[in-house]
């Protein structure tokens, strides 16, 4: 018989098998909670968790209990006042010290039962309705990228990262310090046998070979000196840095003009998000900038750019003009890295679409890394679809999808994004 001992150490999270039974069990309720978060949320809030509020009545479990069964008898103590079948009046005055006003129901009542999503479990609730693959949710979620950097020398390392220059530098410091001593004296008695030659004394003189037999000595000890010396190889170190990113700017361009209806815009705002985390991946720094249009155009704030009530005819134009302006004045010399997606049911006035596919050509496409357009609309392509068919063949980094319903956001966003062959 064979016994398995798991000798794995708990960790800190042990209830984490229960609480993925629990969210599998109220699956429905949190989807719930998480549509309504998603609605009420900031696109650039969109990681954070989400507290979910679940009825007291939908988390209900059924318990055991004992009946009063059969024949009992009691005995209990008697008193003064009351015989077998009197009837007890109610006592007068009483009751609690509370302010508030009582309810005329005897039914109790409790508490919803609230807890919280943490960042991954919500983001996970958020692209299932999208049907994400579970590879590519997990590629959605924030990496780091690293490369090697240079941090000064090691004193031990491979062959291959031997520093020459700095090793041959130490060497020869270290040769000048450790023979500074014995050159002095070589130099000092080299002096001395000179001057005692000059002045004509003997080769034989004792004092003469006793300077003769240093200065041999002292260039013994010099010669001694090794050249280079194992503690004096150096070694190129690198180490991993994060990866100094560049900055971003995304540009949310929307019709609000009467065709788009609310559903039409919380899907825009759907395709926007994903656009913002799949930018997030790329990028430390990234600003939004919402501008929607319908007759003319205006930089809003998130809330207005989607629940504002204000609506129009449709003069795309308008919003493409204040594109470039903000693009000059705030996101040029080249530091930014812009990037438009426009969401819009694709009306629009004949001339001015003619228009529009002339300033994205000309002036815009230059300006940006990549630019997106989205048509939401179940129904044939709209004039301005016809107009941008032709501005791929001039810019490459254009492209352009159709949006019927919800579930084709992340399918269209995947080959609007999809990963180019080089």
């Amino acid at each position: 018989m064979t016994y398995l001992i798991d000798r794995r150490l708990q960790g800190k999270n042990k209830s984490a098998v229960n609480r993925e039974r629990f969210l599998r069990r109220y699956k429905s309720q949190i989807k719930d909670a998480v549509g309504r978060a998603i609605k009420g949320r900031s696109i650039t809030d969109i990681e954070n968790g989400e507290k979910v509020s679940i009825p007291v009545k939908d988390v209900g479990e059924p318990s055991f209990g004992h009946a009063h069964g059969g024949v009992w008898e009691t005995i209990n103590p008697g008193n003064q006042e009351y015989l077998k079948g009197d009837q007890i009046a109610r006592p007068k005055g009483g009751g609690g010290a509370g302010r508030g006003k009582a309810g005329n129901s005897d039914q109790m009542s409790e508490d919803d039962f609230i807890f919280e999503l943490s960042r991954e479990e919500f983001m996970n609730y958020f692209f299932e309705d999208l049907e994400l693959p579970h590879m590519i949710k997990t590629q959605l979620t924030a990496t780091t990228e690293f490369k090697n950097q240079r941090a000064g020398y090691n004193m031990s390392g491979t062959p291959s990262n031997i520093h020459v220059l700095r090793s041959l530098r130490g060497a020869l410091g270290r040769r000048i310090a450790v023979g500074g001593s014995s050159r002095k004296r070589v130099l000092e008695a080299e002096r001395k046998l000179e001057a005692l030659l000059l002045a004509g004394a003997p080769m034989e003189d004792p004092y003469v070979m006793e300077l003769k037999k240093l200065i041999h000595h002292l260039h013994t000890r010099l010669l001694a000196i090794p050249f280079i010396d194992p503690f004096d190889l150096r070694y190129s170190n690198r180490i991993k840095v994060p990866k100094p990113m560049t900055q971003a700017v995304m540009f949310c361009i929307m019709d609000v003009s009467g065709s788009m209806d609310e559903s039409r815009k919380d899907t825009a705002k759907r395709f926007f998000i994903l656009l913002y985390l799949f930018l997030k991946r790329a990028y430390d720094k990234i600003e939004v900038v919402f501008i929607r249009h319908h007759t003319a155009a205006a930089e809003v704030d998130e809330n207005e750019f989607f629940h504002s009530r204000e609506s129009g005819g449709t003069v795309v134009s308008s919003a493409l003009h204040l594109l470039d302006k903000i693009i000059e004045e705030r996101y040029g010399a080249g530091q930014w890295n812009s990037y438009v997606a426009q969401a819009s049911d694709g009306d629009n006035w004949d001339n001015d679409s003619m228009m529009c596919r002339q300033l994205l050509i000309n002036t815009i496409m230059p300006k940006v890394q990549y630019y997106t357009y989205v048509e939401i609309t179940d129904g044939p392509p709209q004039n301005l679809w016809e107009q941008y068919a032709q501005i791929p063949d001039h810019h490459p980094h254009f492209a352009m999808q159709k949006i019927v319903t919800p579930a084709d956001i992340y399918p269209v966003f995947r080959e609007l994004f999809k990963k180019q062959t080089k």
